[in-house]
This record gives C-alpha cells, sequence and structure tokens, in this order.
C-alpha cells in the first residue's frame, strides 16, 4: 500500500509534514535514485534519500512522546542560530529515534506554552488550520482599550494574508493605577504574529504575551520558565483525540514520574540556571540583521564556541591568570598599608609578643654608627 512521501518522512520523525512538503520542493529528497517531486507515493520497499541519507523506515512505529517546554522571553524557535543565541531545543533531551518537532513557533519576545513531539503527523495535524485546534494567550497591553474595540476584534480584522479575529476575549482584573490592561484572548489558529497583529490593527500596541493552552492542554503553572516536562499517556491522548488520530496503548512514562514536586522543581531551576550560565548571554543582532559585537567590538560567540583567546566560554581566559593578573590603578589606597613602601604607616597596635607599642618615635630609633657619624659631619 503507497502513502505520501511527505506522511512517510513525517511519520518517520524527520519533520513535520509541513516542512516535508518544503524539503521536497528544494530537492532534498530521492525515491530511488531519483529526485523526488510533491504528490509522489512511495511503496514499503522504495528507498528513500534525505539529503543523501538513506532514511531507515520504521517498520513498527515508535511510541508517541510528547513534552511541555515553559519557553521564557528571549529564545527562538529555530534548531541554530548562527548570532549564538539560545534556542528552544537547547534544553530538550536526548531521543533514540527521529527528533524533536516543535508544533507551532512562539516569537521571540513571546513566553510560555510549546509543545514538541516526535510524531510528525501529529504535529502537522495540531497545527493546521483545517483542525481548528484553539490557542490561549495572557496579552498585556498599553493603556484601555474600549468595548467597541474588543467588538471588532472578535468580529474579525482584515490582515494582510486574510481575515483573522478571537473567538474570545475575557479582560482581567488589573491593578490599580496601571497604565497597562491584562485580556485573555483565544484564536483557532496561528498564523505568524498573529495575536500582535491583530491589536496592532486597532491602533493598540501589545507590551507582554504568553500562550496558556494548546487546545486541550494548558500550561503548568508551576512548571518553571526554561524547563520542560513529558506528558503522560492520558494527555498525549487528549490531543491526538482533538485531531482525530487513533489513541496510544504505550508510553514511556511512568506514572508520576512528572509531578512537579519540591525535589524535582529545585533539580530543574538548577539545571536551567546552569544551561544560561554555560551559554552566557550573547549579544542581540543589530536592527540591520548584521551580526552584533560587544563593547570590545568583539562579535558575540556561540553558547559552546570556545573564546579566540583559548579559554572556555564564559571564563577568563586572556594571557593574564584572572584577578591574579595586572590589575588596573583600582581604589585609591586609603586607610592601607603596603609592605615595602613608602606609604606604609606605623601601626599603633601594642605588639602582640611584648606588649608594647611598635609605634617608632625619635627615642627608639636605631643610632647612626660611628663611620656614618665621620662621613655626616664632613
Amino acid at each position: 500500500m503507497s502513502d505520501k512521501l511527505q506522511k512517510v518522512l513525517a511519520n518517520n520523525g524527520v519533520g513535520s509534514r509541513r516542512e516535508m512538503e518544503t524539503w521536497i520542493e528544494q530537492g532534498r529528497v530521492s525515491v530511488n535514485g531519483a529526485i523526488a517531486t510533491l504528490g509522489d507515493r512511495v511503496e514499503p520497499t522504495d528507498q528513500i534519500r534525505v539529503d543523501n541519507n538513506l532514511l531507515k523506515r520504521d517498520q513498527n512505529a515508535p511510541v508517541c512522546r510528547v513534552l511541555m517546554y515553559n519557553k521564557p522571553e528571549g529564545e527562538l524557535c529555530s534548531r541554530t542560530d548562527p548570532m549564538g543565541r539560545l534556542t528552544v531545543f537547547d534544553r530538550l533531551p536526548n531521543i533514540n529515534s527521529g527528533r524533536w518537532i516543535a508544533v507551532g513557533r512562539l516569537d521571540l519576545n513571546t513566553a510560555g506554552l510549546l509543545l514538541f513531539t516526535n510524531d510528525g503527523e501529529l504535529a502537522n495535524r495540531l497545527m493546521h488550520p483545517r483542525h481548528e485546534v484553539e490557542r490561549e494567550y495572557a496579552v498585556r497591553v498599553f493603556g484601555e482599550v474600549d468595548a467597541k474595540t474588543l467588538v471588532t476584534l472578535q468580529k474579525g480584522v482584515e490582515l494582510d494574508d486574510g481575515i483573522a479575529k478571537f473567538t474570545d476575549i475575557i479582560a482581567r482584573p488589573n491593578e490599580e493605577e496601571s497604565i497597562n490592561s491584562w485580556f485573555n484572548v483565544s484564536l483557532s489558529e496561528g498564523r505568524n504574529r498573529e495575536v500582535r497583529r491583530l491589536w496592532e490593527s486597532q491602533g493598540v500596541q501589545v507590551s507582554r504575551l504568553i500562550r496558556l493552552r494548546y487546545g486541550p492542554l494548558s500550561l503548568q503553572k508551576r512548571l518553571p520558565q526554561g524547563a520542560w516536562i513529558e506528558l503522560e499517556l492520558n494527555d498525549v491522548n487528549a490531543l491526538r483525540k482533538q485531531v482525530q488520530l487513533p489513541v496510544e496503548t504505550e508510553t514511556v512514562v511512568g506514572i508520576g514520574d512528572n509531578k512537579l514536586d519540591h525535589v524535582t522543581l529545585q533539580r530543574m531551576r538548577r539545571s536551567v540556571k546552569k544551561h544560561k550560565e554555560r551559554a552566557g548571554t550573547p549579544n542581540k543582532p543589530n536592527p540591520d540583521g548584521t551580526e552584533a559585537t560587544g563593547s570590545d567590538g568583539q562579535r558575540a560567540r556561540k553558547p559552546n564556541e570556545r573564546n579566540p583567546n583559548g579559554g572556555r566560554p564564559g571564563t577568563n581566559s586572556g594571557k593574564g591568570k584572572g584577578n591574579r593578573g595586572k590589575s588596573g590603578p583600582g581604589k585609591p589606597n586609603v586607610g592601607r598599608t603596603r609592605a615595602g613602601t613608602s606609604d606604609a604607616q606605623p601601626s599603633d597596635k601594642p605588639n602582640a609578643k611584648t606588649g608594647t607599642n611598635t609605634k617608632r618615635t625619635n627615642s627608639n630609633r636605631k643610632k647612626p654608627t660611628r663611620q656614618q657619624q665621620v662621613e655626616q659631619d664632613k
């Protein structure tokens, strides 16, 4: 029985179906030695190569796995970044078969719930507008928003890529004397920057955006930013039912394995902190897209890139010995003494051994020798 080529690639964990369609159009996929085209169907005996690497087709489909990740602001949703900035894939666990596929994307300055799966078909269906999987966001905007604007956003607004609207808008209580307003908004598709563009179409500026829910799954409140948990079988099947996929019967997660108790949370926070320390804080790119440099004119290094002077990232690796090398002028030497220099001051404290004052006076200075006295008289 033949299947669509992009579906076979997705089912084997190469990527989402939409991503595979792009790869086929780019000529990166071949079937039995011939460059594949979009719409090709393949048999189980066909040899498929991706970037000239033979695809090992799983006769038994791997267990469907799903991760819930709490994305912080400042992380990219790409696998790598030439500027060395952090990406959401940096923190994910290793996987034996296939690879992790992001279910949708979040902007650099958007935080919150991000799902990953090793099942390309599940990822494709969750992202496809046809299935109308609802996403919910918490939005902070500048100033107050009148009722007329909220009605317009729910009726529909013409954007560059078509009509868009929120399926629901709920105003949240605001703090007294606050210049910002908070709303929970929902929509059933995930176009590029759609939430921000909807508000901006009405002259409203978004200052914060956090994804709270994707389909039936809500972000666990106790999950630290930059940390992930693997979902249990019930949650995985809730997603699969949402997009009309058969339920899974196997899982690699034991009951209670993803419980966020005190010990687990402490371990997660330490892991996130160590990761940030190892990666450092690379410079942001320039507005024109050119490579950013620091105040010393050096380009930003990638998280795992060595210092050009030979040291590890985040360490003092110059020719000196860290803080033990030459120092600058530093603070004035006020109230301090330095042995062997003219600014050393005698101590008024009693000698610990003799109990006498160690401050020198004219009476206890060492007398000159006879030869020195004769030379002075000359």
